[in-house]
């Protein structure tokens, strides 16, 4: 009784995510009612702690609970942005999902949006020498605008600073407030003008109760 109390306390705790697993109710079965509450009690853990621990949880929750595949095994699409509860519901993802699962938690969370970059980047493969690269994305953190960020990613479990992830080239980052070409300090315009699937996928997580 204690645990479910705790649980249902837990939920309670992060009432912006009510619609979502109203939802989660009305489209999916029971089970992944169940991972929406699982994700729901691990916000409301993480609420009061400093945001390295926050970013640390985050990104393990999804890494852990997340399984990667590419979206035509998915989606049988070429490439699909999938909400936080769609990814929860197929249980899997490819490195897009993972990034804006995260980052929509960090945001529920309190973290500022200018402190977050959804990244694409060329990530290299094969090793030191290899000259082979793979489209990938990953979520940066900036503490500060100067800060150097902290990388998030599905494919390595910790989180590292961006100098120590050589084997990542940037081509462009955005967030909901603007998107940069790699190397630039202003944005060069805002995301929905120039990202279609993001623009899909912020009508998506409207009609699903997410209020962000």
């Amino acid at each position: 009784m204690l645990a479910v109390a705790a649980a249902c306390l837990a939920v309670s705790a992060t009432p912006s995510l009510d619609k979502v697993e109203q939802t989660a109710r009305l489209r999916y079965d029971d089970a992944v009612v169940e991972r929406v509450r699982q994700w729901r009690a691990a916000l409301s853990r993480m609420q009061d702690k400093p945001e390295a621990e926050q970013l640390r949880d985050t990104n393990d929750f999804f890494n852990r609970q997340v399984q990667f595949l590419d979206d035509h095994i998915v989606w049988q699409q070429k490439d699909y942005w999938a909400t936080p509860l769609e990814t929860l519901a197929k249980r899997a993802g490819d490195c897009e999902d993972f990034v804006i699962a995260k980052y929509l938690s960090l945001r529920q969370l309190g973290v500022a949006d200018e402190k977050l970059r959804l990244i694409y980047v060329r990530a290299k493969i094969g090793g030191e020498r290899s000259s082979l690269t793979q489209a990938h994305m990953v979520l940066g953190y900036f503490e500060t605008p100067t800060s150097e960020p902290l990388v998030l990613d599905n494919l390595v479990g910790d989180i590292q600073p961006a100098s120590r992830r050589t084997d990542l080239f940037p081509v462009f980052s955005f967030n909901s407030s603007g998107l940069w070409v790699a190397g630039a300090t202003t944005a060069a315009a805002r995301p929905g003008e120039r990202l279609s699937r993001w623009r899909d996928l912020i009508a998506r997580l409207r009609d699903e109760g997410f209020e962000q």
